[in-house]
């Protein structure tokens, strides 16, 4: 793979001047370093508290994932926001002893985290690290079979400018995979929901991993977060076609699926 330097596609002044973190509004500034300290301060636990707070399922959305996308052998992925890997070691397993895997993140922790993970696995041999933001990538254009992003796309600081950039990687007719929270359907499941993400996950957080604002911020993010149907259109307006939304669990997590 060759690397280069990043291609920041528009510049910055051609997106929002303020954006999102949870529910305050900052600066693209801000919201970077409050990501950054946001996943320093919970990568060492991130994984069990996945599990945990989702009571397991999240593993059943990541599978439920990567067989919709299907990846074929040879395939060469970018696992973009890739944390601890968990999407890259599933993919992995499908791609076959041709192809790669290349996890990038911008988080140093929480990649270190996953190593560890991933060292065991079978498919060690198949995935790469490479500290990087998504919002920049340093890949040439029309580089990947598929691009994924699991939970991630969320913590963009401009979710345009790193959407054109997935894009831009991406090889024709190449493939990109969103797997991401939503709200549910359910009025009364939305209401319990509610409870649980407001009241239950910041306390959890407290409790088992030492930090509430951690947990406080994860369900503020998802509710500011575009609507399902609003994703799609901006996925479409950037160039992605055949876009397939899959509601997972009433709705908590959702699959987007498109092609360059």
């Amino acid at each position: 793979m060759t690397i280069h330097k990043p291609n920041r596609g528009l510049p910055d002044q051609e997106y929002e001047s303020d954006v999102s973190f949870g529910y305050q509004e900052v600066t693209p500034e801000e919201k970077d370093r409050l990501v950054r300290e946001h996943f320093d301060s919970i990568a060492g636990k991130y994984d069990i508290m996945n599990s945990f707070l989702s009571l397991g399922f999240h593993h059943l959305w990541k599978r439920k994932a990567i067989r919709t996308l299907a990846p074929e052998p040879g395939w060469l992925i970018l696992d973009a926001c890739g944390g601890t890997g968990d999407l890259a070691v599933l993919a992995a397993d499908r791609i076959g002893k041709t192809g790669s895997i290349i996890i990038c993140d911008i988080n140093f922790a929480m990649m270190e985290a996953g190593k560890p993970k991933i060292l065991r696995s079978p498919v060690a041999g198949r995935i790469a690290f490479v500290q990087g933001d998504a919002e920049g990538f340093a890949f040439r254009n029309d580089s990947f079979d598929a691009v994924t992003v699991g939970f991630g796309i969320r913590n963009f600081t401009r979710l345009e400018k790193g959407l054109r950039e997935i894009y831009r990687v991406l090889k024709p007719k190449g493939r990109f995979l969103c797997l991401e929270f939503s709200r549910p359907t359910s009025r009364f499941f939305n209401a319990l929901y509610d409870l649980y993400s407001f009241v239950w996950m910041p306390l959890a957080g407290q409790i088992f991993a030492g930090t509430r604002k951690a947990y406080t911020y994860l369900p503020e993010s998802i509710r500011v977060f575009p609507s399902p149907d609003r994703l799609i259109r901006i996925l479409e307006e950037i160039g992605f076609s055949r876009v397939i939304h899959k509601r997972l669990t009433n709705g908590i997590a959702s699959i987007y699926l498109a092609r360059k």
